[in-house]
């Protein structure tokens, strides 16, 4: 490594080029190795064992009942909707449903966990050998959309933890508004090999959680949370130590925690340093892990059989009635982002990175199918291009968003129908947009006459626009007239200036063409 700092030291470009090249063949030597098991809030009123709240944002300590609160002599009572849940989750993602699964406690002490004990789904989960087929593409990364499979080991109930938190005098302080809240742990195989890919296949997870009414998937909110079990290997060679990065609260933050952690590991291995077995924590505001204790084993939980539930019995038949029908529940699930995705395609003949990034974005998705449903006449590419690009840059930019009313199907669907018309081109559509971003509550039409912006289509105009374009540069014509023709984006720049980018530019070209044809 120091004759690598030396020679990134060095004011030689081509030594610094080779400098940076070495370090990536040393890091191209490891493979990396990533697991990711994501913890899903279920969408029912009542805890998993309990009828308390589980609404969010509640004052502390307001939605704990006796046996949240493990008051000896309190009793845990299964809610239905939670398992209900949790099956239709498990058939989405292709898992076969076991028609027995036990329930087991796993013991670990902390203050947030009263009773000393997790009610969860070890020896026989309630769904085992799934796959999730995702797509991944991130832009400036990947060339062009590929498709990753990553096996699910199994899908589990279980009831959350409270919350610890601390006091400004430092006193470590207990919410248990969470705790018994119902969770599926979904536990993927060791199967990706970075950052992007544990984001896609959380991005992917959760468009199918939001279609099946499971999760919210709000983040923020702790709905959704990932941990991602690291480990570097060289080829041939057995899986490296592993490491836990736990409670990952962002989709960003899955892509920058692996990465790092990734880079991490290979920087200590190539040191001649060693990976220890622990759990890590992803600070954001540093970008990077930091220890959060040593990992502990499976036979530190003292998995025992929970003695207070009954076995969780399931039913296949059409006819069931007391036990959760699994075949009703089958036939109920809605159609998925996967086959969205290719009727889309099918309908649109749109590239694969366009449907996945229409898809992806629900809400976006929803204003895409209500402009084009409205008028099918309208030109699709035109749309995404309005929708992807120009919106996504004001939503990106906090000017606007999907749930302020700004922006609406009728709104965009006229901005696409006056670019299609010759009425107005991109960038006029650009600032009637920042317009409407900015508060404008006026149509586009009204907002485009205040401020002048039709587009000028009139051929005399444009034949006047042009011939003075050409009378003021002489040296460009003179250039182009002999063989330079690259110059002819100045002269067509030069009209774009003269008309504030209002001119029709289609028309400026066959008109400036046959203006330099002598």
């Amino acid at each position: 490594m120091k004759l690598v700092n030396f020679i990134r030291g060095s004011q030689n470009r081509n030594l610094g080029q080779l400098a940076d090249s070495i370090i990536a063949k040393k890091r191209k030597k490891w493979l990396p190795v990533v697991g990711l098991e994501i913890h899903v809030q279920l969408n029912s009123h009542s805890k998993l064992f309990s009828a308390s709240s589980t609404i969010f944002g509640t004052p502390a300590n307001t939605n704990v009942s006796l046996f949240d609160a493990a008051i000896p002599g309190t009793l845990p009572v299964l809610n239905r909707r939670c398992v209900e849940l949790g099956v239709s989750t498990a058939l989405a993602l292709s898992c076969q449903v076991n028609p027995v699964s036990f329930f087991d406690r796993k013991h670990y002490f902390y203050a947030d966990l009263p009773a000393g004990y997790q009610i969860t789904q070890q020896r026989a989960p309630l769904a085992c050998n799934g796959h999730l087929e995702f797509p991944i593409y991130q832009p400036g990364v990947h060339k062009k959309p590929y498709t990753k499979h990553s096996k699910i080991l199994q899908v589990q109930l279980e009831q959350d933890s409270g919350k610890s938190l601390y006091d400004s005098n430092g006193r470590n302080l207990v919410d248990l508004n969470r705790a018994g809240v119902p969770l599926i742990e979904i536990v993927f195989a060791p199967d990706l090999s970075d950052g992007y890919e544990a984001a896609a296949l959380v991005k992917e997870l959760i468009l199918i959680l939001r279609r099946l009414k499971t999760c919210s998937c709000k983040m923020e909110e702790g709905a959704l949370r990932v941990d991602a079990n690291i480990s570097v290997h060289k080829d041939g060679e057995k899986y490296g130590v592993r490491t836990e990065i736990k409670n990952i609260g962002s989709i960003r933050g899955v892509t920058h925690a692996v990465n790092y952690e990734i880079k991490r590991q290979v920087d200590v291995l190539e040191s001649g340093g060693v990976i220890i077995n622990e759990t890590r924590a992803w600070d954001a505001s540093l970008d990077e892990t930091v220890p959060m204790r040593d990992k502990e084993m499976k036979q530190d939980y003292r998995f025992m059989p929970e003695p207070n539930l009954p076995p969780l019995r399931l039913d296949a038949t059409e006819n069931a009635n007391e036990n959760i029908n699994v075949s009703k529940l089958r036939q109920s699930l809605p159609e998925l982002p996967a086959e969205t995705r290719e009727k889309v395609a099918k309908t649109y003949n749109l590239l694969p990175e366009t449907v996945l990034q229409l898809v992806r974005e629900e809400d976006l998705f929803l204003i895409f199918n209500q402009i084009m449903n409205n008028d099918r006449k309208r030109n699709v590419k035109t749309v995404s291009s309005i929708l992807l690009v120009e919106l996504m840059t004001l939503i990106n930019k906090g000017l606007a968003d999907f749930n302020d009313g700004k922006f609406n199907e009728v709104k965009l669907g006229s901005i696409v129908d006056l670019i299609q018309s010759g009425d107005i081109n991109l960038n006029i559509a650009k600032l009637v947009m920042e317009e409407i971003a900015n508060g404008n509550n006026s149509t586009p039409e009204e907002i485009i006459t205040a401020l002048g912006l039709w587009q000028i289509k009139d051929t005399i105009e444009l034949t006047r626009i042009c011939t003075k374009v050409v009378q003021d540069n002489p040296e460009i014509v003179n250039q182009y007239k002999k063989g330079k023709t690259k110059v002819f984006a100045a002269l067509l720049g030069k009209v774009a200036v003269e008309t504030n980018k209002k001119a029709k530019m289609d028309v400026v070209v066959k008109l400036l063409k046959e203006m330099l044809k002598d």
